[in-house]
């Protein structure tokens, strides 16, 4: 199983931000378009931390093994 930092480290630099905000449109997250950058990584913890809350990935030694949900290939 993956991890949200390992599938991070597969995204070219560039092409971070971009997958960030599709991540938090994914998760319903408003304005995710138009969002400062500090800011969309702030959103993306919370998100990724409100989804082990939910039991749809679990938080291991300051990551998160991805369980379900978003298409990680696009």
């Amino acid at each position: 199983m993956a991890t949200w930092r390992t599938l991070e480290s597969t995204i070219l630099l560039d092409e971070l931000p971009g997958f960030h905000r599709k991540f938090l449109e994914w998760r319903g997250v408003e304005n995710a378009a138009e969002m400062p950058l500090r800011r969309v990584q702030q959103r993306v913890e919370s998100e990724l931390n409100k989804m082990a809350l939910e039991g749809k990935t679990r938080r291991q030694e300051g990551d998160w093994e991805l369980l379900e949900g978003f298409d990680f290939s696009s």
